[in-house]
């Protein structure tokens, strides 16, 4: 809490604003000539003040926490195709290695929320980088599949605490002109990990023995260089003041603004944190998430705030991300290579166009650019929808049997090959595919049937044996989709939701509120990885793509509702706008107009 002595301070230091603190070297100075007229190197107050370099410097450290979420979501793809002959994981082991990682992300974006109220934002994020440092570690050294599965359970602990705190953290700190754009650096961040796994994956996939632990185990690099840098960068301000500590949090907006006045500012936020202990104090010993749930404007704001994660998981990015080479040869890319390193492509583009992101986020607004961004995402859903389709309806047909077994009765590729057990042996004379039989796998994890033309690893020129794609002429449809997904997706979907979920919520709510979108974020996470290859095979690939087209309609239509603007308005500003309307997203232009008038 305050004391006397903070007031005195305040009350001294806008008195005596002559004597200057001193400012780190390389900061923006503004000379003080009264109590409100500034000038900045020769500008007047209406000009934007700059930005200086400590704040640059403070996002991109916090923002590798962003790279090590984008980065293990990426290289595990690549590293399964290792780890799987490695250590002789059948599809349950498999899926535990995989979803651990996710599974301890959820549980402790939850936790992450009190820790961040209890201990800060700089302790938690320091912890998340020294877990995450040991967890690559333990997976770089790994001697059996217990080993993996606690190595990537520890991942997820650093990797939930991160997601949900780096945004934050972030936003407290960055100014008001600059913040979308700073909290849209940490998704750059996250594209730019996955980016760098998929080119490692395909680097590394050549050595079949030890590959996979240079994929995994590197990750405890970017982490180690994160607890280094935080052990020298300062706590959010935010939270400083919220706890009292009134000089270190004046201390700590000096150096972000680059200004030794923001006093405005300090009060600003100040009195919101004397409003939201007064709210706290009526409510009792009341637990934060039953305050939030009793609290309508904070209730909505979840709301948004966990429907806009939700959105981002269900529109089918994971499809895109964890599944990208699965998708590439589904298109009917039938080399494992080519199909890893047009995966990599893939998020080469994703990387790319987070970049025009971070460039629209305060030209045009949030709003704005999550709709443009979700209305591309729709099309390029309906372009990869129809070309599964279209190849669907044009797969060869099975004319050949092998075999008397349960495989030999289907009579087309595309049915034989949606059974996992099943696969597609035909033989190919220049565009045309003829002689096609359905024959089972192999079961010793090499590729190959299990008895028949196909039954070597070493074939024939013309006999080709697809057991998880078949061939077709409208790959360059599935292609054209993943691109098209990606370049729309990357500017707004994206970033969007941790940068608005950074935004929206009041000071004594913060912590916990993005605890819960974030925990959504993972939980949808979990549940789109752990189905899609079940949907695609229970209800067909064009038939999962056509799913995803319905809930990306429904989902643009809430965020139409639901979502008002929170451009150029400081954070503590962004608390009223959840106040009164239901659906805030409608009453925008009517607010506008109330404004003009």
């Amino acid at each position: 809490m305050s004391t006397d002595t903070d007031s005195e301070d305040i009350e001294l230091f806008n008195m005596t604003s002559e004597k200057r603190p001193l400012v780190p070297e390389g900061s923006v100075v503004y000379e003080t000539v009264d109590s409100t007229t500034h000038v900045q190197n020769g500008h007047t107050p209406g000009e934007t003040p700059g930005t200086p370099k400590f704040i640059y410097i403070l996002s991109f450290f916090a923002a590798i926490g962003g790279f090590l979420f984008g980065y293990d979501t990426g290289v595990v793809s690549g590293a399964m195709l290792l780890l799987q002959p490695e250590f002789k994981l059948d599809s349950v082991w498999e899926e535990m290695v995989v979803s651990a990682t996710i599974l301890f992300a959820c549980i402790f974006a939850l936790v992450g929320g009190p820790l961040n109220d209890r201990f800060g934002r700089k302790a938690v994020t320091v912890t998340a980088s020294l877990v995450f440092t040991g967890g690559a570690v333990l997976l770089g050294v790994a001697q059996n599949k217990i080993m993996l599965l606690i190595g990537r359970s520890i991942l997820g602990v650093g990797i939930g605490l991160a997601s949900m705190t780096v945004p934050v953290y972030i936003a407290e700190c960055a100014p008001i002109h600059q913040r979308g754009r700073l909290v849209t650096i940490n998704n750059l961040f996250i594209t730019g990990g996955q980016f760098v796994a998929s080119v490692l994956d395909g680097a590394f996939s050549y050595d079949k023995k030890n590959g996979w632990r240079w994929m995994l185990g590197l990750a405890a690099v970017p982490s180690a260089i994160q607890f280094i840098g935080f052990l020298f960068l300062p706590e959010s301000p935010r939270w400083l003041i919220k706890q009292g500590r009134i000089n270190e949090g004046r201390e700590v907006l000096q150096k972000c603004r680059g200004t030794i006045d923001v006093e405005e500012e300090l009060n600003a936020v100040r009195e919101s944190c004397e409003e939201n202990r007064r709210m706290m104090d009526d409510a009792g010993s009341e637990n934060v998430f039953l305050k939030i749930l009793r609290t309508p404007a904070v209730r909505r704001a979840v709301l948004v705030g966990s429907g806009l994660q939700l959105i981002q998981q269900v529109s089918g990015i994971n499809t895109v991300m964890y599944y990208s080479a699965t998708i590439i040869k589904m298109t009917g890319v039938r080399d494992t290579s080519l199909a890893i390193w047009l995966a990599a492509v893939t998020a080469g583009v994703n990387f790319i166009f987070t970049i025009l992101g971070v460039w629209l986020v305060e030209r045009i607004g949030r709003r704005p650019l999550i709709l443009g961004s979700l209305l591309g995402v729709l099309v390029s859903l309906v372009v990869l929808a129809v070309g599964f389709q279209l190849a669907a309806f044009h797969s060869p047909p099975v004319t050949f049997t092998e075999s008397n077994g349960s495989c030999s009765s289907y009579s087309w590729c595309e049915d034989c090959t949606e059974n996992k057990h099943c696969g597609f042996c035909y033989v190919e004379l220049g565009k045309s595919r003829v002689n096609g039989s359905c024959v089972a796998v192999a079961t010793n994890l090499t590729d190959g049937a299990a008895w028949g033309r196909c039954d070597s690893d070493s074939l024939p020129p013309n006999l080709v044996w697809a057991s998880d794609y078949c061939p077709t002429d409208y790959s360059w449809m599935g292609l054209l989709g993943l691109v098209l997904y990606l370049m729309f997706f990357a500017p707004g979907m994206g970033p969007m939701p941790w940068t608005i979920n950074s935004e929206i919520y009041p000071l004594w709510a913060r912590s916990m509120g993005n605890a819960i979108s974030t925990a959504t974020n993972w939980i949808f996470n979990l549940a789109v990885a752990m189905t899609f290859l079940t949907l695609t095979e229970s209800i067909t690939k064009y038939g999962t793509y056509w799913l995803f087209v319905g809930i990306v309609f429904c989902g643009f239509l809430f965020i139409v509702a639901a979502l008002p603007e929170t451009k150029g308005k400081s954070l503590e500003e962004v608390e009223t706008l959840f106040q009164g309307s239901v659906c805030p997203g409608f009453s925008r232009k009517l607010h506008k107009t109330q404004n003009s008038t």
